[in-house]
Formats: C-alpha cells, sequence, structure tokens
C-alpha cells in the first residue's frame, strides 16, 4: 500500500489562546484609599471655589447686596465686606440699597383708641382677623407667627400700649443684663430688646445705651456716638407711640414718658419710607414696634442667622407692620441683640452666643400687667 502524501495546513492566522480573565482582573491597577481622597478634595476644592467667585464676583449682584449690606451695618464684621471688596464697589452697593426716611414727626392725632366687643365684626383682611380675634382669657396680648422667603417670627399685638414701658439695666453704664434677669425682676409678661449700645470692641457688655433714653418721663442716660443714626422712638404721656428726631429738650417737650433712640423708621403717619434694595440694612435677626391707627401696639422679632430662617431686611419689616395695620413703625436694634421673652420664656431663637443665646443689654421694652 502506498504510503500517502501527508500535507500540513498553516492557517493565515492564528487565534491565541485564551487568557485566564482572574489574572487579567489582578493585573489592574487599584486607586489607593488616599488617592481617592486627593482626587475628591481636590474635586470639592475646585467646586467651592468657583461657587465662591461666582457669588461674590459674578454678574448677579443679589448675593454681593446681601453680603456687603450685612456686613456694612453690623459695625462689628465690616471686615467680611472691606475683605473682598474695593472702597468704590462697597460705596456703589450701599447707595443702591438704602432707606429714605418719611420727613415728619408723628402727628398723635392720627391714633384714635378703639375697644372692639362682640364675635360679629366685620374684618378687612386675614391680618387684621388675626390681630382682632384676641385669645380666649387674654386681653393682653396675643402672640401671632409671621414667616416670608427666607424669614420666621413673632408678632405680639398688645391691646393696651399703657401697659408698656421701658426697662433697663440696673447696673446702667457699668454692664447690662440679660432679658430674662430684667423681665422676672420687672415682673414682666412680655420683654423685647430696644435701643442699640456702646459697643467698641464688638463684645461689650452692654453697658452703655446709644442716645438719650427716656424713662418715667426722666432722662436715664444719654451717650451720643457717630455711629449711631436715628431718633427717639418712644410713647408720650397719652400712650401713643410717637417717631421724631429731635434733640433732648425737644423729646422732653413732646411728652416723651418712656423712650429710646434707633432707627431707621419704616412708617411715618401712614407713609412707609421710601427703600431702595434691600434698604442697606441687609438680613439679620431684627426687631421692630409698631402702633396701629386703633391704638393696638406691635412688637415684632424675626429669628435669623439660623438654617430656617436666615433674617429680615428692611423691606421685610416694613411690609410686615403695614399688613397688620400699623400707622407707625420703626426699626430697633437687631442682629444678636434681638430677643423675646414672654411669660419668663424666651420665645425666639437668640443668636448671640451667650447662656441660651443671649446678651447683656442695656434696655428693653417690657409689658405689665
Amino acid at each position: 500500500m502506498k504510503e500517502q502524501n501527508q500535507i500540513q495546513v498553516t492557517p493565515l492566522y492564528s487565534i491565541p489562546p485564551k487568557q485566564n480573565s482572574t489574572k487579567k482582573k489582578k493585573q489592574k491597577k487599584k486607586w489607593s484609599l488616599k488617592k481617592k481622597f486627593a482626587v475628591v478634595g481636590g474635586t470639592t476644592f475646585t467646586i467651592l471655589i468657583a461657587t465662591f467667585l461666582f457669588l461674590f464676583y459674578g454678574p448677579w449682584s443679589g448675593f454681593r447686596n446681601f453680603w456687603i449690606t450685612s456686613a456694612m451695618t453690623t459695625m462689628s464684621h465690616q471686615y467680611l465686606a472691606t475683605w473682598f471688596y474695593s472702597d468704590e464697589t462697597i460705596q456703589k452697593v450701599l447707595e443702591a440699597n438704602q432707606i429714605i426716611e418719611v420727613g415728619e414727626v408723628t402727628d398723635p392725632d392720627l391714633i384714635t383708641f378703639r375697644k372692639y366687643s362682640g364675635n360679629m365684626m366685620i374684618f378687612k383682611n386675614k391680618y387684621e382677623k388675626e390681630i382682632l380675634t384676641k385669645d380666649p382669657g387674654n386681653d393682653l396680648y396675643k402672640v401671632i407667627e409671621v414667616s416670608g422667603t427666607g424669614y420666621q417670627g413673632f408678632l405680639v399685638a398688645i391691646y393696651d400700649p399703657s401697659k408698656i414701658s421701658i426697662a433697663t439695666s440696673q447696673y446702667l453704664g457699668t454692664r447690662g443684663e440679660s432679658i430674662t434677669t430684667v423681665a422676672e425682676r420687672e415682673n414682666a409678661v412680655i420683654a423685647m430688646n430696644a435701643g442699640g449700645f456702646y459697643d467698641p470692641d464688638w463684645n461689650s457688655n452692654g453697658a452703655i445705651p446709644h442716645g438719650t433714653v427716656i424713662q418715667n418721663g426722666k432722662v436715664v442716660s444719654e451717650f451720643q456716638d457717630a455711629n449711631m443714626g436715628g431718633g427717639f422712638i418712644g410713647f408720650t404721656n397719652d400712650d401713643k407711640l410717637v417717631l421724631g428726631k429731635m434733640t433732648t429738650e425737644e423729646a422732653l417737650e413732646v411728652g416723651y414718658r418712656d423712650a429710646v433712640e434707633f432707627g431707621p423708621f419704616l412708617i411715618v403717619n401712614g407713609k412707609s419710607s421710601f427703600i431702595k434694595g434691600n434698604g442697606g440694612w441687609g438680613i439679620a435677626p431684627r426687631t421692630a414696634i409698631g402702633q396701629r391707627q386703633d391704638g393696638i401696639v406691635l412688637f415684632l422679632v424675626i429669628n435669623g442667622r439660623i438654617p430656617n430662617s436666615i433674617g429680615a431686611d428692611m423691606v421685610d419689616l416694613t411690609e410686615i407692620m403695614e399688613n397688620y395695620g400699623a400707622v407707625n413703625a420703626a426699626n430697633l436694634d437687631g442682629g444678636s441683640s434681638s430677643e423675646l421673652v414672654i411669660q419668663n420664656k424666651i420665645i425666639n431663637t437668640p443668636v448671640a452666643g451667650g447662656e441660651n443665646g443671649l446678651r447683656d443689654m442695656s434696655t428693653f421694652w417690657i409689658v405689665k400687667e
């Protein structure tokens, strides 16, 4: 039998042998934990820097206006503006955000005290209903919660203005006192911060009130500071809230029984101040006082610098006072001084950082039964 010739066929291409997938996985480089942290940290830092630059120097002016006006009106944290902006930029922002007050003194004749009775009243709006519908068994006051874009706070309607007066630290000129201490000593049902105080190192003990303080018809303190503006805010002997820019001598002639100096004025004789931008006072915890035409007094305290309430500006304060019918209203000391106590209980959320967030202060509005 003839041997058959064996022919070897060489393939045009060869199929490589299959690699072990487990081996391949093992050959893959893994990032170390340190490298992962570095990448995440670098990305986060880049995003933060980009956000910072956009907010502070971007085309949108809202944040810039808020930042500069909030810093420049604190008197204690102006460096937060001057660190980032030139004097020229700060000046432009302040000029674009300011409050132009009504150049009048309160006309007391516009206030006519009225007592409401019966359950069949017709209300103009929901705000009047809230004010005039008293809590059962409480003819002295009513607490109303208020809120808006970025803020939350409390409005207290006080039905008898004769119960309102100024209380001061008993160590006036030496040191201030906490609002709870003063409220307890004075047997006050309600206590709210009033005027500002000399605070040169931004951490003072609240000893010296700004401007003139009148208590029971007598001047108990008089300290003028170049940084202090505003005018007299107080009640006359006939229990009417009078706002006016005047000397101490003129104030005594007007017949103030209890008054402090502060501002700006929000509403005078039913006319609201003209507010450009946010009013130039930024956004912060706020305190204000007002009186309706029927004599009912409004205490207003707005929380600020906390997650659920950034704070309010002059526009917010004016709108709240307008809504609730104030014909005269003024801003009081705010920021870390905004405090409200009712029945010896702290109602708002103070942010001073002391015990219970309270600051020692000089002057307080109190309500006694």
